[in-house]
């Protein structure tokens, strides 16, 4: 007998042996139709997969979370599976699950073209139409690794060939298309119907580059038509928005090979940062803050202390000077430690704030490098608060409610929250992990937030939350974090005199709002497309004259709006007033200010926004009140 706990409390019981898909015919048959995978005591499977006694078992569908993924894990095969067909002599790789998608890496001798991809994609839907059984079996290590190599897939020997121990190894098969992989996938390709192939990119085989090049061919997978129009139109917005095109058409930066991973700023980007960052030290001013400045480049051994040495070397810039070795700081947090350290503190001082614009370099991999989304130099909205553990939930409240305020500001409102557990690479004991996560997530309910888990991703030292943004066409940017770390302080000496005179050492929590400097600019960028509020354009105001005939008037206009704070240019080029209002509307300028004759004559001036509405005639103190409202509004 059988046993089968549903996940709304109720039971199924059975005289016979039966699988996922028998216990959703059991409930109905519109759930037997809807069935991709099932659940079985916390276990994805496939529908075929047997219960074996009494066990808690869910029904997978579309709706369901893990529904999307292993649609898109099936297309990937799907993929795999139409290229065999028309390309024989290819050579099948891996093809993992992505954000939004999936791809596949192909051994072939020549270049896959757009037609190709259109041949292929067009063969999917075929294999989709013939409702094929997908169909689980398991091999043996040996057996398994024969198999491939007689197929022809050299490839996906040597995956099996390096995964370590004899265990068993499950293949799938559909149709005359077989490979290797854990599972679970949809019962039949029919259930595969949504998808697009999207480009052909280069990848080295196991991602190094002594190593063969593959070809991957990305794709996108959804449950119905009108989310894939939609991440479709994202993605047409996205690349309409990319921040390195932006940055060259509006002259905010520039990144070159002489300088990998690192920002040229010019003029105009250097005041939209200087804009982001006055902005981020009033907020710290009034938050009870001290800023701080550490070194650039410390000695080895304090890293070797912190546990960024054993942990972090990998990704972290070194030199030697006078028989000494000493690394390009990656983060802050030894260096602020090193601050609370000189004089002893005293639990009346805390909690001491401590926060810094700090520059740190990362040796990221060239391949990452992103614009200035991805760089190896890099600034931080860093700072660490030296806390008791009584401390600890006000603070990160306190913190909370600062990081909603800034990134409202910034035209951000929906912020989503994950906890991040410890990683298998840590330090600190169990007992320290247990009280560090117990307290985050004990503070995430004191601030009534919704948010979730993400296990295992925590940093090393400590648990953290991730703070993430949705941007203005929906994708999502994990900008902020904040960890709780018990470790580093005592590692690198930190104490206090408690109130009963003993020794203690404090807490410290790791908080960035923005996270790196260059990213959230390149995020405002995106999202904004270029047209930056008031408050953060680099040039909000430009005054244009028809005629020779009114410069002097637009150079006092021009004077009286930089005198009142304004970021305000002067264009006297001779050219066609209609020239110059076209080009500065291109490079989406707040205001435009026109001045001819009729305005010297009236002491006024003509007024148009960004989107060409004509605002008409106005005195320049009339202009000046409605920027600073707006200026004031963060608008």
């Amino acid at each position: 007998m059988t046993v089968v706990r549903l996940p709304d409390g109720s039971e199924r019981i059975f005289d016979h042996p039966v699988t996922v898909l028998d216990v959703a015919s059991a409930i109905g048959p519109g759930l037997a139709r809807a069935a991709i995978a099932g659940k079985i005591n916390g276990k994805l499977t496939d529908v075929y997969s047997q219960i074996y006694g009494n066990s808690e078992v869910a029904i997978i569908t579309e709706k369901d979370t893990e529904g999307l993924e292993i649609i898109r894990h099936s297309c990937a095969h799907l993929l795999a599976h139409a290229v065999k067909e028309l390309f024989p002599e290819a050579q099948v790789t891996i093809g993992p699950v992505i954000d939004d998608g999936f791809y596949y890496d192909f051994f072939y001798k020549r270049s896959f073209t757009p037609e190709d991809l259109a041949a292929i994609e067009k063969r999917m839907f075929e294999i989709s139409k013939r409702d094929l059984k997908i169909v689980r079996k398991v091999l043996e290590r040996n057996e398994a690794i024969n198999y491939f190599k007689q197929q022809g897939e050299h490839y996906k020997a040597q995956i099996i060939e390096s995964i370590p121990g004899d265990q068993d190894l499950s293949l799938y098969s559909q149709g005359n298309f077989t490979d290797l992989c854990r599972g679970p996938h949809v019962p039949t390709t029919s259930k595969i119907k949504v998808f697009k192939l999207m480009k052909v990119a280069g990848a080295y085989w196991r991602g190094d580059s002594n190593n063969e090049m593959l070809q991957r061919i990305y794709g996108t997978a959804w449950i119905n038509k009108d989310d894939q129009r939609n991440y479709l139109h994202r993605i047409e917005e996205s690349e309409k928005r990319d921040h390195r095109k932006l940055g060259k058409k509006f002259n905010l930066f520039h990144t070159q090979d002489e300088a990998p991973g690192m920002v040229f700023w010019h003029p105009k980007g250097w005041m939209l940062w200087q804009q982001i960052e006055q902005y981020m030290r009033n907020i710290l001013n009034q938050n009870g803050y001290q800023e701080i400045r550490t070194p650039l480049i410390l000695d080895k051994e304090l890293w070797v202390r912190s546990g960024h040495w054993e942990n972090f070397r990998e990704n972290m810039f070194t030199t030697n000077s006078d028989d000494r070795d000493f690394a390009i700081k990656p983060m802050n947090c030894p260096g602020h430690v090193q601050i609370f350290n000189q004089g002893l503190r005293s639990y009346r001082e805390l909690p001491i704030r401590l926060a810094e614009f700090g520059s740190c370099h990362r040796n990221e991999a060239s391949g990452a490098l992103h614009g200035i989304m991805r760089v190896r130099a890099f600034t931080q909205d860093d700072a660490h608060i030296f806390c008791t553990e009584d401390q600890i939930q006000s603070e990160v409240v306190r913190f909370i409610d600062l990081l909603k305020t800034v990134y409202s500001d910034f035209g951000f409102k929906e912020i989503l929250v994950k906890l991040s557990t410890r990683p298998k690479k840590r330090v600190g004991s169990e007992t320290q992990w247990d009280e560090s996560e117990a307290a985050l997530a004990a503070a995430l309910n004191e601030a009534k937030l919704e948010w979730e888990h993400q296990l295992g991703e925590g940093a090393f030292y400590g648990p953290k939350i991730e703070f993430s943004l949705k941007d203005c066409i929906g994708r999502v940017w994990q900008c902020g974090t904040l960890q709780l770390d018990f470790s580093m302080p005592e590692r690198l000496g930190a104490e206090y005199v408690a109130e009963d005179n003993s020794r203690k050492v404090p807490v410290m929590l790791h908080r960035a709002i923005l996270g790196s400097l260059e990213r959230f600019i390149g995020i405002l960028i995106e999202n904004y497309a270029g047209a930056l509020p008031l408050w953060l354009s680099p040039e909000q105001v430009v005054v244009l004259n028809i005629s020779r005939a009114q410069i002097d008037y637009a150079q006092e206009v021009t004077t009286q709006l930089k005198q009142h704070g304004i970021r305000a240019r002067l264009d006297l080029r001779n050219e066609k007033i209609t020239f110059k209002i076209r080009e500065h509307s291109l490079h989406k300028l707040p205001y435009q200010i026109i001045v001819g004759d009729e305005e010297v004559r009236t002491n006024m001036i003509a007024v148009r926004d960004r989107i060409g509405e004509n605002l008409g005639q106005m005195t320049c103190q009339a202009f000046l009140e409605r920027l600073k409202e707006e200026i004031s509004l963060k608008l």
